[in-house]
């Protein structure tokens, strides 16, 4: 599967378009499982290279088949590479952002914030990973909020999780240079708090799917497990045996089934 089979994938709209900002480009969809509730979430990152051109649209597909399993979805769209407001520090204050409106909502909509997720694909793998550790982001720095949504897990399917290698490859071009406003030479200090490889996530649950047949984004999902693991963080690597980049997001494909359980294993697992 590759990029260009993302336009066949069907729209289903979802249950509710609520902004969390005033620009165009910061809403959530949510989509709500049958029942009363309260609903477990996974606040679901969207990939796309960090780009404008790649939006929410695509992980339609994936946000309504958790839905439909008895997870509820909070599926983020961002301003990014390209977007008036996106890249540093527009991006990642909109994910911030975007993840704490949960609590705004979860009682209308009977969200359990006691059971809640991030979850991303690619670079919103990243996003994900580093949502749940801005929580040790220190009060004096431009990316700080009081009191982040507290999560109990991170699952990053092909998460794009290090930044500084990707810098180094010239990865997707310039891209991360456009994300950041220049190399980690010149700006050390945003590189720290943004990129996970720096930036901790701790104690808390992270797992990781790469696919087996994923030559191109499994290298920066590996670096990143492999200094998140020698650092100390309690995080697990999965490898997807029958996937590529994109077989992950694809609920009609051999890998979804490994997709949910590990989903569903997050709520179920004790911190």
């Amino acid at each position: 599967m590759t990029s260009a089979d993302l336009a066949d994938f069907p729209h289903p709209p979802p249950d509710h378009r609520i902004a969390y900002g005033d620009d165009p480009l910061q809403f959530c969809d949510l989509r709500l499982p049958d029942g009363d509730g309260p609903h477990p979430v996974a606040i679901f990152i969207h990939g796309g290279q960090w780009k404008a051109e790649f939006d929410i649209s695509h992980s339609d597909k994936l946000t309504d088949a958790l839905a439909r399993n008895g997870i509820a979805t909070w599926s983020l769209e961002y301003r990014r590479v390209g977007n008036e407001g996106g890249c540093w520090p527009g991006t990642f204050l909109d994910i911030g952002k975007g993840v704490d409106h949960l609590r705004n909502i979860a009682d209308q909509y009977a969200l359990d914030l006691a059971q809640v997720i991030t979850m991303g694909h690619s670079a919103g793998g990243h996003l994900a990973i580093w949502a749940a550790a801005r929580r040790n982001i220190p009060a004096d720095t431009e990316l700080c909020v009081e009191d982040p949504l507290s999560m109990r897990g991170v699952l990053g399917l092909a998460p794009a999780a290090d930044l500084r290698g990707l810098h180094a490859t010239e990865f997707c071009g310039d891209v991360i240079d456009q994300l950041m406003g220049g190399s980690p030479n010149e700006y050390p200090d945003r590189y720290r708090w943004a990129d996970p490889v720096e930036l901790s996530a701790d104690d808390l649950p992270q797992l990781l799917i790469i696919g087996k047949y994923d030559s191109v984004w499994a290298p920066a999902g590996l670096s990143y497990y492999k200094i998140a693991k020698a650092r100390g963080d309690n995080v697990q690597m999965v490898e997807a045996t029958e996937s590529g980049h994109f077989e992950m997001i694809d609920p009609d494909s051999s890998t979804w089934p490994l997709i949910l359980s590990s989903a569903s294993g997050l709520f179920r697992d004790k911190q």
